[in-house]
C-alpha cells in the first residue's frame, strides 16, 4: 500500500499534467479553429463526430454537448462506420474525426472513405504529421507532452485535451448562434435543470392553498387559517385582494413569547407590513434567490398587484430547484 503522501502527490501530478495539456491546446487555437466554427455554422446538415477507443467515448460526449447547445450532431463509431454506419452521413454534414495518433488502422481505412463522399473533414488529432492530419481539410491540434499514465500508455491527458477542445467548439457555436436560456430550456425540459429554466412561481403557487385573511380578523381566526392550510403563513389582504401584510407562524410564536394577550388583537396588529413577494410569471428559481437572501421560508406570489398565492421553501425542494 502506497503512503498517503504518495497518493496525494500522484493525484496532484495527474491534474497538473492535464491542466498543462489544456493550456497547450489553448495556445494552439488558430485560424483552422475559426474555420471549423464557420463551416459548422454555414452547413445545412449535422456534425458527425467519430473516433475509436477512448476517443470514441470523448466523441460521444462532444455530440451530447453539441446537441444540448443548438448544434445538431450524431456519433458514429469509427469501427462500425466501415461496416455499414457510413450510411448515416448525408451530403451536407461536417465530419469531425478524433484520434490521439491519427495513424490507427481503423482511421487509415475510414478517412479515405470519408473523403470520397465530399464532406468537409475535420481532424482533432494529437500528431500533426499523422495520416489523419495530412488528409483532413481542417486540423484541430490536441498535441500534448505525455499521458498522465506513468507508462505513458492509458489515454488520460490526450482525452482531456480532446474533451476541452470539444467544449470550446460547442461554446463558440452557442455564442455565435446567440443560443439563450429559453433555447436551452427547449432541449432540457426534464429534471431540475429544465425546471430552473421554465418552471414559474405561479406553477408552484397553484399547487398550494391560498390562505388569506382580512386585516380586521381576530388572531384566533389567523391561527385557524394558518393551521388549516399548512403553509406556515397567511396573507393579509384588503377588499380588492391586494396584499397589505403577511403573518407567519413565527410571528405568532414571537407574539406569545412577548406575553401579549390575544384578546382584542387583530391581524393588522401583528402582521408584517412589507412582505417579500414575487410576480406570478417570474421563474421559480428567482423565488429561491429571494427566499435565500431574506432567510425566509414562505414567499407571496402576486399577479400584478393582486394576491395570487404562496410558495413555501418545501415546494422548491420537492421540485429539485434547490
Amino acid at each position: 500500500m502506497k503512503s498517503k503522501k504518495y497518493i496525494i502527490q500522484s493525484a496532484i501530478s495527474t491534474l497538473e499534467l492535464e491542466a498543462a495539456a489544456i493550456l497547450n491546446v489553448a495556445k494552439n487555437i488558430n485560424d483552422d479553429f475559426e474555420k471549423v466554427v464557420s463551416t459548422i455554422l454555414q452547413c445545412d446538415g449535422r456534425v458527425i463526430v467519430t473516433g475509436i477507443g477512448k476517443s470514441a467515448i470523448i466523441a460521444q460526449k462532444i455530440v451530447a454537448t453539441f446537441n444540448s447547445t443548438g448544434t445538431p450532431a450524431i456519433f458514429m463509431h469509427a469501427a462500425d462506420a466501415i461496416h455499414g454506419d457510413l450510411g448515416m452521413i448525408q451530403r451536407n454534414d461536417v465530419i469531425i474525426c478524433l484520434s490521439k495518433s491519427g495513424n490507427t488502422p481503423e482511421i487509415k481505412v475510414l478517412v479515405p472513405l470519408l473523403k470520397s463522399a465530399g464532406n468537409k473533414l475535420v481532424g482533432m488529432v494529437g500528431e500533426l504529421e499523422s495520416f489523419l492530419a495530412e488528409q483532413a481539410d481542417l486540423v484541430l491540434n490536441t498535441s500534448f507532452e505525455k499521458e498522465a499514465c506513468p507508462h505513458n500508455l492509458a489515454p488520460t491527458t490526450s482525452t482531456t485535451a480532446q474533451l476541452a477542445l470539444g467544449d470550446a467548439l460547442a461554446i463558440c457555436l452557442l455564442e455565435c448562434r446567440e443560443f439563450n436560456e429559453s433555447d436551452f430550456a427547449k432541449y432540457h425540459p426534464g429534471g431540475s435543470l429544465g425546471k430552473k429554466l421554465y418552471l414559474k412561481a405561479k406553477d408552484l403557487a397553484l399547487s398550494n392553498e391560498k390562505p388569506s385573511i382580512s386585516p380586521a380578523a381576530a388572531v384566533k381566526d389567523v391561527l385557524i387559517e394558518i393551521s388549516k392550510n399548512r403553509l406556515g403563513a397567511v396573507a393579509v389582504v384588503d377588499e380588492l385582494e391586494q396584499v397589505i401584510g403577511v403573518i407567519t407562524d413565527g410571528d405568532i410564536r414571537r407574539m406569545l413569547e412577548n406575553n401579549m394577550s390575544i384578546a382584542g388583537l387583530k391581524a393588522e396588529d401583528i402582521m408584517g407590513k412589507q412582505p417579500k413577494s414575487i410576480q406570478a410569471d417570474a421563474l421559480a428559481v428567482e423565488a429561491l434567490h429571494i427566499i435565500k437572501e431574506n432567510n425566509i421560508t414562505q414567499l407571496l406570489v402576486l399577479q400584478q398587484n393582486t394576491y395570487f398565492g404562496i410558495i413555501h421553501l418545501h415546494d422548491l425542494l420537492n421540485e429539485g430547484i434547490v
